[in-house]
């Protein structure tokens, strides 16, 4: 029965003296495919949308040594007193496969191997914190989430893993013992749970090519597409995660990923700084995007028409 206060605080106290909370699913089951599209909402709330991501490559850039890594880290430094509020991720690189070959060896099962995986990877972020400490940067820990606003507003930028935190939970793939959630989707699914709309991968070629383009000189660079281009058409081999665009076309947040070359002195800043380098992907279609201004030019000629229709008509009845 309902509470006896009156106070209508939508409480329900059950004949064993239980108390329950009135909601649309309380006796809903949230399996039923009916109760789930009841639930869908465009006005999910996005707890960090003005924070970039910027992923960076483990074996395109970690593996490479000082050459590679300290120049980003001039960037980095530059971009932060810059004021970007941004959050820097890193991959593991070739310890990752080592230690994946290892693990294989061993007849680890996949969780344990996704387990170890971000294991490995917690050392780049390590070193790359020594590089940065002076200008304030720090590790965040895994899954603490909630500390990432205390660090931004300090002045922190916080450096978190890539691998996506299902360790044991990781699904069995479809083929093999090997982890289908890769770094590229850790960092994607970081992004869009904190309603990031910008995502900066950093890798070791310009961009995303429509073939390999150190096994291909005729490679071409596709230096803005969308991403129901990449899914209807996806070239040879992607310089991502597949598992990220599968996962970016049901994605609320992330509008925009952007991919750039560590290797070349300056194209981080720019990306950061919103300039058109390296390769745009973004979430919207083009097409759609461009159809809406000619749609809206038809429709304010045929109001103008009709206008003019109207003043005739009222000069021959004046008439």
């Amino acid at each position: 029965m309902k509470n006896g206060n009156g106070n209508g605080s939508g409480k329900l106290v059950a004949g064993d003296g239980r108390t329950h909370i009135e909601s649309p699913l309380m006796r809903e089951s949230l399996v039923d495919r009916r109760v789930v599209e009841k639930t869908h909402t465009d006005t999910e709330l996005a707890i960090l949308p003005d924070v970039i991501l910027v992923g960076i490559g483990g074996q395109s850039i970690f593996d490479r040594g000082r050459s590679a890594i300290l120049p980003l880290v001039e960037e980095l430094a530059a971009a932060k007193k810059k004021k970007h509020r941004m959050v820097l991720g890193v991959g593991g690189g070739t310890r990752v496969r080592h230690t994946i070959s290892v693990a294989l060896d061993l007849g680890l099962p996949t969780g344990g191997i996704a387990q170890l995986v971000g294991a490995m990877e917690e050392a780049n972020a390590v070193f790359l914190n020594a590089l940065l400490a002076k200008h304030g940067t720090i590790v965040m820990q895994r899954e603490h989430f909630w500390e990432l606003p205390l660090y931004l507003d300090s002045g922190k930028v916080p450096i978190i893993i890539s691998t996506p935190p299902y360790h044991f939970w990781e699904p069995p793939p479809e083929k093999g013992p090997l982890p289908t959630h890769g770094s590229d989707f850790g960092l994607f699914i970081h992004g869009e749970v904190l309603g990031m709309e910008r995502l900066i991968f950093v890798k070791d070629e310009d961009g995303l090519y429509d073939k390999d383009p150190k096994k291909h000189k005729d490679a071409k660079l596709i230096r803005h597409t969308t991403l129901e281009a990449i899914l209807e058409n996806p070239p040879e081999e992607l310089i991502l995660d597949s598992m990220l665009f599968e996962t970016w076309r049901h994605a609320r947040h992330v509008k925009q990923i952007q991919i750039v070359n560590g290797l070349v002195k300056g194209q981080l800043t720019r990306a950061l700084a919103g300039e058109n380098v390296g390769t745009i992907i973004e979430k919207a279609s083009l097409m759609k995007r461009s159809a809406k201004p000619v749609a809206a030019k038809k429709s304010a000629a045929k109001k103008s028409a009709a206008k003019k229709t109207t003043s005739k008509k009222q000069a021959r009845r004046a008439a």
